[in-house]
């Protein structure tokens, strides 16, 4: 995805955010994130939006704390959501491409990063909006869940502080029913996920195989669905769609792969 579709994406996503919240007000349950209300909701985003924010506005080349969560409620609270946002979006909407600021993920330039990862967050606390209202959130793009789900895989659970181990290896496949080609081998062990696109990930520098080698990998466990239920499960949002293998694993995921704000 391009830039442009991942500011278009924030801005539709924030909004919808904004009217689900308005609708089920701040004091209804957030089924999907334990012990929190709807105001809850709306301050960590506001938060996680104004920090992305001020790292492209102001040009921080080094992590940047937040400015912590408002003293703020009811329609003062909705309003302060609604302004965050739109700052947000006019920012990433109006920043050079040459910009040069912090990030914590691989990507092609800071503002792809922020673009795309700003677009995930919030369309993934929108479905957590939606939830309180009861029934059956919005769907995501097909195309967008999996950008998502590759963020989610090569992305957070390639850094060093994720917890998704086993003492002994195995492998976790995950697959997108779908869409072409939407399929991610997981390699697990005492060190952090090794994730590759395809079912055939290449040869690693321990083997005695060439790198550029495709391998055969005997699966342990696979996850599979639609691409968009697939990735609000890989978020801990819904039940896996379909566990095949060892459910354990499944288990695995669900206990370790929580991201949390730190």
């Amino acid at each position: 995805m391009e830039i442009p579709e991942y500011v278009e994406t924030l801005d539709r996503e924030g909004r919808l955010m904004l009217a689900a919240a308005e609708e089920a007000g701040v004091d209804a349950k957030v089924a999907a994130c334990a012990g929190w209300q709807v105001r809850d909701l709306l301050r960590h985003t506001g938060m996680v939006h104004r920090w992305a924010t001020a790292f492209v506005a102001e040009g921080h080349t080094s992590y940047h704390p937040d400015g912590g969560l408002p003293d703020l409620d009811g329609d003062a609270l909705l309003t302060w959501f609604g302004e965050g946002h739109r700052l947000l979006v006019d920012t990433l909407a109006g920043a050079s491409p040459e910009v040069r600021c912090w990030t914590f993920l691989p990507a092609p330039s800071p503002l792809a990063f922020w673009a795309r990862r700003q677009a995930h967050e919030t369309t993934v606390h929108r479905v957590d909006a939606e939830s309180a209202l009861g029934g059956e959130p919005a769907a995501v793009p097909p195309d967008f869940a999996v950008d998502g789900i590759d963020e989610l895989l090569r992305g957070f659970h390639g850094r060093p502080k994720s917890r998704v181990r086993t003492e002994e290896p195995r492998v976790l496949r995950v697959r997108a029913t779908d869409h072409p080609d939407a399929v991610w081998t997981v390699r697990l062990s005492p060190q952090p996920p090794l994730s590759e696109h395809g079912e055939h990930p290449r040869a690693d520098a321990n083997t005695d195989v060439g790198a550029d080698v495709d391998v055969d990998v005997d699966v342990d466990c696979e996850l599979a669905g639609p691409a968009a239920r697939l990735y609000l499960a890989l978020w801990n949002r819904v039940p896996f769609p379909s566990v095949t293998g060892d459910a354990s694993l499944a288990t695995l995921w669900r206990e370790t792969s929580g991201i949390t704000w730190s």
